[in-house]
């Protein structure tokens, strides 16, 4: 093989290479295993997550689809869509900007929802209701997730309420910024309005550029970036 020939393999590997690295994978959704359909279905939508699908086919399948508010990622149970044992789905993740917001409204609906906890050990918003390295209450400075509350399905299957305000580096991306809901972008708002009052106070004067500063602090914030002084 000549030289050009070798130059030519290798720049259509990396073309090969970045094209596959270009490809979005988005989770988009969760399947969860559940003992009764209808049961299911009742519960997730007394919850008022919305309900996307729900398909019946003449073999016997069924799939049912819900999405909670505010978020990308849904999830589907059904009848023949899993092998997994009814119950089996663990630590299923629910990110809210205000925990104990969440819980009471979970409550209103009438779901059984632990305590707001945190973490005395690593792992342990992992351990069952009643362990002793859940310790009562939120995290004591309200340190982004830290603040822990669990509720289960009708089958056992465990959703983690986890409390997000500020994202760790790197875990949005840096050209989108989005809320989920009018909560969040108000509680972002709110945040953004504190430190923008420690902010005139560092100035000794009144900033008049407010909602350019407010919107670096908000799209900072969410980015896991170094926020404005």
């Amino acid at each position: 093989m000549s030289s050009i020939q070798a130059r030519s393999e290798t720049a259509k590997e990396s073309a090969k290479t970045a094209k596959a690295q270009a490809v979005d994978m988005r989770l988009e959704i969760v399947v969860i295993p559940v003992s009764d359909v209808d049961r299911a279905k009742e519960f997730y939508g007394r919850l008022s997550w919305r309900l996307d699908a729900d398909f019946r086919f003449d073999n016997g399948f069924r799939v049912v689809q819900f999405t909670p508010p505010g978020s990308w990622t849904s999830i589907q149970f059904g009848a023949n869509v899993t092998a997994a044992a009814p119950g089996s789905a663990q630590g299923l993740y629910l990110v809210v900007s205000d925990i104990a917001a969440a819980r009471e409204q979970l409550i209103d609906r009438g779901v059984r929802v632990s305590q707001v906890f945190h973490p005395g050990a690593p792992g342990a918003h992992f351990q069952p209701e009643g362990s002793s390295v859940r310790l009562s209450g939120p995290s004591p400075d309200h340190t982004s997730y830290r603040s822990y509350a669990t509720f289960s399905d009708p089958d056992g299957n465990t959703w983690l309420l986890q409390e997000v305000t500020t994202r760790l580096p790197g875990r949005v991306e840096q050209a989108a910024t989005a809320f989920a809901s009018v909560n969040d972008l108000a509680g972002a708002l709110r945040r953004a309005a504190a430190a923008h009052g420690e902010h005139e106070k560092r100035i000794g004067k009144r900033d008049d550029n407010w909602p350019d500063w407010y919107a670096a602090y908000m799209v900072a914030e969410q980015a896991g970036q170094k926020l404005p002084q």
